[in-house]
């Protein structure tokens, strides 16, 4: 039995060639498209760790700070929350992951002012600034230090930070 030689025929070769190339983008557009979803999910698993993360540690605090509240029965407003909000983030041009993890290591940072009572932020609000501007903050080989433009001490903390690099 003879197979016949279509691989010399010119319509033929344009019909493989057509094939491999189309399979060939096709492919590509996968890739992309797969990166690209893949990409989206990784962000989000980040963010819930992130939040689950935050929720916890907040849970822990404000457990030990009802305790004791339970004891001294005061009527006294605290800090139950903390946000972190770059300013210059667009200037950083920095991945949103890089931008997440220096406010999550922000965050870790002044963790203990969550429970505390207002009142007394209020008072050692400098200390607050210093311990936030005296530490270079270095992630994923970026090195930045941090300048508090804002600081809103109420039952969620709130700091306005301006990242620069570090020398």
């Amino acid at each position: 039995m003879h197979i016949p030689p279509y691989y010399k025929r010119e319509s033929w070769q344009r019909f493989l060639a057509g094939t491999f190339v189309g399979a060939m983008i096709a492919f590509f557009i996968f890739v992309y498209m797969y990166g690209q979803l893949y990409e989206g999910w990784i962000e989000e698993n980040l963010e819930l760790r992130a939040q689950l993360q935050e929720i916890k540690s907040n849970y822990q605090a404000l457990e030990e700070n009802n305790k004791q509240l339970d004891q001294r029965y005061q009527k006294r407003s605290t800090v139950s929350s903390i946000e972190i909000k770059i300013t210059n983030q667009n200037q950083l041009d920095l991945d949103n992951l890089i931008i997440r993890e220096f406010e999550e290591t922000i965050k870790q940072e002044i963790n203990e002012a969550i429970g505390k009572e207002v009142d007394d932020l209020s008072k050692n609000f400098s200390f607050l600034i210093r311990t936030l501007e005296n530490k270079v903050y270095s992630i994923h080989n970026f090195s930045y230090q941090a300048d508090v433009q804002h600081l809103f001490i109420k039952e969620t903390l709130e700091v306005h930070i301006k990242l620069h690099p570090a020398n």
